[in-house]
């Protein structure tokens, strides 16, 4: 029996409903490696996951590189799930079985077949779990690649498993059905900020008692040639074709332009009571998450940086922390003129100029890529490292600090934190004029 059964005999249905919320287990798939573990030592030493791309006719193109995944699906599932499954979906699944083995859930087997014997370890109660999967665009190339297949060969050669695949939430309907999560499944679409509105989202479920535990994450698989040709109409890409390593340096005078990458995080968030009941592991608190919306435009961000500063305050309030709490900022820094400026404004309204002033800030997009709609739950993974482990990752390629900003960059070497109960944020922003800031605490 587990614990949500256990204790939710009260006759409520509410569980635990604790108001602190706790990150139990971390997954992730990335450029930089298959893994959590891999991830987080290429972000220490500075390691860029950005490569040239070999595609036929890729030279038409005036970027030709993206931060790649590193380890390949199929290293890690068989190929007769993954015909069934957009690239974004089987990022999700691979992230979030790391995750739930590293909470010390009991293993699922991820090549889909029953082993016939139980796994040990802890299994939550189904009704008490919950999923959050975003993605900011979903099965994009199960969209593309199916309609180039209609027009050759006609609709007989079109896969029946088009539709759930190219679904924005198919990615938390495979992760859903694959632990058994029935508390709800949830996909938060808001482009850029798309997992990391899922991450409070997924705080909210816990605090209102609908779940004990949450798997919440993001992913996205848009490196693709139509994708590539849309970003670069919009000039918004990064050219640096003869450097492509060092294309994403947020913060520098000669920024160009984002760099766009695919991959998946997950965290397993659960309620303190909860977690400490079975004696799980706890990375970080996650204190709490704002929003807010620009109304500026479809694309650009308000260069004052007033809605970014508003999800910040918002997020402050939620987790009821100080400006002076807060050590340590993974921004959201996607290494574009106009946004990573707008962010240093925003930080310094919603923060204070004394308070912003002590803030060690970072921007591991300048590694990983941009992952679009997976951002805000790698950054925040990212975050809660920081936290756990005392240190933050450098922002790679910052050779020439733009004058605006004038906020302490992490830059070079990691760079260590404070001891003690200390606090950090999370910024991601999206087209639309979605912010949302989401607020850890180290666990002490």
């Amino acid at each position: 029996m587990s614990i949500g059964q256990a204790t939710a005999g009260t006759g409520s249905g509410q569980g635990y409903g604790s108001g602190t919320v706790v990150v139990t287990g971390l997954g992730a798939t990335t450029p930089l490696g298959g893994d959590v573990a891999s991830t987080w030592s290429a972000l220490l030493a500075g390691k860029s996951g950005v490569r040239m791309l070999d595609w036929e006719g890729i030279e038409e193109l005036p970027t030709r590189f993206a931060a790649t995944i590193a380890v390949e699906p199929e290293e890690v599932m068989p190929k007769h799930r993954l015909r069934r499954l957009d690239r974004s979906q089987a990022f999700a699944l691979i992230a979030s079985h790391e995750a739930w083995r590293d909470a010390g859930f009991a293993p699922r087997d991820i090549t889909g077949r029953a082993s016939g014997e139980p796994s040990e370890g802890f299994e939550p109660d189904p009704e008490r779990l919950g999923a959050v999967v975003s993605s900011g665009i979903g099965g994009l190339i199960t969209a593309l690649d199916g309609y180039r297949a209609f027009q050759q060969t006609g609709w007989k050669r079109v896969s029946p498993f088009t539709v759930p695949m190219l679904m924005p939430n198919g990615p938390v309907g495979h992760v859903s059905i694959e632990f058994g999560a029935k508390a709800g499944a949830h996909a938060l679409v808001s482009a850029c900020a798309s997992s990391a509105e899922g991450i409070g989202y997924a705080i909210d479920m816990i605090r209102s008692g609908r779940a004990d535990v949450v798997i919440a994450g993001g992913t996205e698989a848009t490196i693709h040639p139509f994708n590539m040709a849309a970003f670069s109409s919009m000039r918004a890409m990064s050219t640096r074709n003869d450097e492509p390593e060092r294309a994403s340096r947020p913060y520098d005078k000669n920024r160009d332009g984002f760099v766009i990458g695919e991959g998946a995080a997950t965290l397993i968030l659960e309620s303190e009571e909860h977690a400490r009941a079975r004696g799980a592991r706890i990375y970080a608190i996650v204190a709490g998450a704002g929003y807010s919306s620009d109304g500026h435009d479809i694309v650009q961000p308000d260069p004052t940086g007033a809605g970014a500063s508003a999800a910040i305050r918002r997020a402050l309030v939620n987790s009821r922390l100080t400006p002076d709490q807060i050590v340590h900022v993974n921004a959201h820094a996607t290494s574009t003129p106009q946004g990573d400026v707008a962010e240093i404004l925003a930080l310094k309204d919603a923060l204070g100029q004394e308070a912003a002033a002590k803030v060690l800030i970072t921007g591991t997009k300048s590694m990983t890529g941009h992952l679009l709609g997976g951002a805000g739950a790698l950054e925040s993974l990212i975050t809660v490292l920081a936290l756990r482990e005392g240190v933050v990752p450098p922002t790679a390629n910052l050779e020439n600090l733009d004058d605006a900003v004038d906020l302490d960059i992490a830059q070079g070497e990691p760079r260590r934190l404070p001891d003690g109960p200390i606090a950090a944020l999370n910024n991601s922003f999206g087209f639309g004029g979605h912010n949302v800031a989401v607020a850890f605490q180290r666990a002490v």
